[in-house]
């Protein structure tokens, strides 16, 4: 057995099913043990941040890492956007880089770079492999590093050489490091802290799990607090039946505003809200000055336990959800912004799964699919725009049996567009939906905000006109079926009717 048989071998008896790829020269013998063994899935990517994007969606709703295979540096570096917003999600991803063998390194050959500085910053975990015999060693302590709770981004570099070379050895499983308990003073500083005034900020696993969320809610109930969830988050379980938790907005004003009454704020699983940007005039850190910070639980700490240690402390119980009005479909008109966010959340099915990168239009969406059916809800976690595609990819593939729905803006489902020919070769039923304003439009609130006064030349660097992108046409050319609709009524038709089919579906949205 070789160095890369041993690795696929080692990766599926600890439970990895799924293989993303975009492989190279370097790789051609993980490839062959891939083929040769038949214990994965292995799903092509046409670019590497399709790659690494899907196996981020993956991950958040299998609750497992997918390994991804890229190609050296250049390949690695293709992937990285997507890989800094698993890396700040803390998603579960194993990444697999091949590396010129250990004798051809020396020749600096024309695909050559410095692969461990590529991957570090990306990366939460990083090793280079140095023998045959030890290489499915390396991936299994790469595995339980980015198993470990809550979650990251695990980087195994292998040189060529090893994975031809015989000598593998079928590595046994390591166990992930679990989350860590939380000290019992954390719990009573907690308990202090709250009350009218305070906010609750609960991130992680506990927005994961919907009776930690009802237990967050029914200490906010009992003390007088608010509670709040962090403007990005990997993953949202709600719906009718579960708690509505207001997240922190993504526009500086907006957030201060909303955090403006609290003067204390606890903290579980998140850490203390900053806004994306330093803009003039603005503050950088989001609470009220003098706001006192209180950690109940850290990241790497276990938040849903911490929270029924609070609730303990406070005589609290799990809130029943008060289950806002379901969404109705709209009546015929423009996709304006409120018609947008109706249609939306009225074609929810039961169990659906929503990617989120609108990132400015159907503001209003989140709040409507309150009172949706149950659902799971993913963002964008880093900012690094192009993700939405690639991590509804990435989510059909973990769940086959729930129709996904991807509200992409168009401007950053150009970066990715790659990811249909994916869904379309393997058959997965998500829904692409097009916000198409044919701009880049939150840059435009961001000149405004800096204090610019944009002239012309400014404008047009942020239009997506000249020529207009027609994203059915892209859309059908990877094999993927497409319509284009311009009425409220329509579009809440279209993605009803969307979610049932086996197969992946483009709706572009013509916005007003």
């Amino acid at each position: 057995m070789n160095g890369a048989e041993s690795v696929v071998r080692s990766l599926h008896a600890a439970g990895t099913e799924v293989c993303f790829a975009n492989p190279g020269t370097s790789e051609m013998q993980f490839v062959d043990a891939l083929d040769r063994t038949r214990l994965m899935r292995c799903v092509l990517g046409l670019f590497e941040g399709v790659v690494t994007g899907a196996a981020d969606g993956y991950a958040r709703m299998a609750g497992k890492p997918a390994a991804t295979l890229l190609h050296l540096a250049p390949g690695f570096a293709n992937g990285a956007a997507n890989l800094h917003n698993a890396r700040k999600g803390r998603v579960p991803v194993l990444n697999l880089v091949g590396e010129h063998s250990v004798r051809h390194l020396q020749y600096d050959a024309p695909l050559s770079a410095d692969l461990e500085a590529t991957v570090a910053p990306f990366s939460n975990w990083v090793k280079t492999g140095t023998s045959a015999a030890t290489l499915a060693r390396d991936a299994m302590e790469g595995w339980a590093a980015a198993s470990s709770h809550p979650g990251g981004v695990a980087t195994l570099i292998l040189p060529a050489d090893l994975g031809w070379n015989e000598g593998g050895v079928i590595a046994p499983p390591v166990a992930p490091t679990p989350a860590a308990a939380v000290a019992d003073e954390a719990v009573s500083r907690a308990a202090e802290a709250l009350g009218p005034g305070a906010v609750l900020l609960v991130g992680g696993t506990v927005l994961e799990d919907p009776a930690a969320l009802a237990l967050a809610a029914g200490i906010a109930e009992k003390t007088g607090a608010a509670v709040m969830a962090p403007g990005a988050n990997r993953r949202i379980e709600m719906g009718a039946g579960r708690p509505a938790i207001a997240r922190v907005p993504y526009p500086i004003d907006m957030a201060l505003e909303a955090l403006s009454r609290f003067d204390r704020a606890v903290l579980v699983e998140a850490v203390e809200p900053v806004a994306f940007f330093a803009y003039p005039d603005r503050p950088s850190v989001l609470l009220p000055e003098g706001c006192r910070v209180v950690t109940l639980a850290e990241r790497t700490q276990d938040g849903k336990a911490a929270l029924a240690a609070l609730a303990d402390l406070v005589g609290a119980t799990p809130a029943r959800a008060a289950d806002a009005p379901r969404p109705t479909a709209p009546q015929v008109g423009p996709l304006n912004d409120a018609a947008l966010s109706q249609a939306i959340a009225a074609a929810l099915p039961e169990g659906a799964i929503v990617v989120d990168e609108r990132l400015t239009r159907g503001r209003d969406v989140g709040t409507f699919a309150a009172g949706a059916p149950p659902l799971s809800w993913l963002a964008i976690t880093g900012g690094s725009i192009g993700i939405g595609i690639p991590l509804a990819t990435g989510a059909a593939i973990a769940c086959p049996d729930r129709p996904v729905i991807d509200l992409q803006a168009d401007g950053s489902a150009m970066y990715t567009l790659q990811g249909l020919w994916t869904q379309a070769r393997e058959g997965l039923n998500v829904t692409t939906v097009i916000l198409a304003n044919r701009s880049y439009e939150i840059l435009k609130g961001e000149l405004l905000r800096v204090g610019a006064n944009p002239g012309p030349t400014a404008l047009d660097m942020l239009d997506l006109r000249r020529p207009d992108l027609d994203f059915c046409a892209l859309a059908r050319g990877m094999g993927v079926p497409a319509q284009r609709v311009e009425d409220a009524a329509e579009l809440h038709r279209a993605i009803a009717a969307s979610v049932h089919e086996p197969g992946p579906m483009l709706i572009e949205a013509m916005l007003v």
